[in-house]
């Protein structure tokens, strides 16, 4: 017996999948890629999302210092000196490691109208009864004849409306803005709306 050998091209046997030859490595290569811009995308759009969000602190923190530097204006008798009320409560307010250097400018008062009496209610308001006039003044005007306070004689305040305004700048964070805060305050007779 003789043996035969047949020279040629190798063939495997059929098991009836396909040749592959190597598209499971370029797919996987494919979504790797895809995987990897995927990520890179979310960390830009967190860190976009982080510096907005930072950005808005640094505002609503400015915006804080401005109003807690009108409300020191406002709490104290600006009406008499409105600048030196102004530079009072010009100062630099922090919030954690942020430092706002807060101005106020000299507050403008805007209007002076008188008050009637009968725009008074000195039982609701207990600071209304010093518009009003004693009753055992003589011709005052306020009080008539059956000892009541007459409504459409002039009382002896006038409703005077002010403009307070604070500028805010940070040179860390780059934050600056400008509050204005409208006031209506009772003043007495002859204070001056400069």
């Amino acid at each position: 017996m003789m043996y035969t050998t047949k020279i040629g091209r190798y063939s495997r046997p059929s098991t009836g999948q396909p040749n592959q030859r190597g598209s499971t490595l370029l797919v996987a290569l494919v979504m790797l890629v895809l995987l990897t811009l995927m990520a890179i995308s979310a960390n830009n759009s967190t860190t976009s999302s982080i510096q907005v969000v930072g950005n808005a602190q640094y505002r609503e923190e400015a915006n804080a210092a401005a109003q807690q530097a009108i409300e020191n204006v406002i709490s104290s008798n600006f009406t008499a000196n409105p600048t030196a009320a102004a530079t009072a409560a010009s100062t630099t307010v922090s919030f954690g490691a942020a430092s706002y250097n807060v101005t106020v400018a000299t507050p403008i008062c805007t209007s002076s109208v008188a008050i009637t009496n009968g725009e008074l209610n000195p039982t609701t308001n207990p600071a209304d009864k010093n518009c009003l006039a004693s009753g055992t003044g003589n011709n005052t005007g306020i009080i008539g004849a059956t000892g009541t306070a007459v409504a459409t004689a002039q009382s002896w305040c006038y409703k005077q409306k002010w403009d307070i305004s604070a500028t805010v700048t940070d040179a860390n964070t780059g934050a600056n803005t400008t509050l204005h805060q409208g006031v209506f305050t009772k003043v007495p007779v002859g204070t001056g709306c400069p």
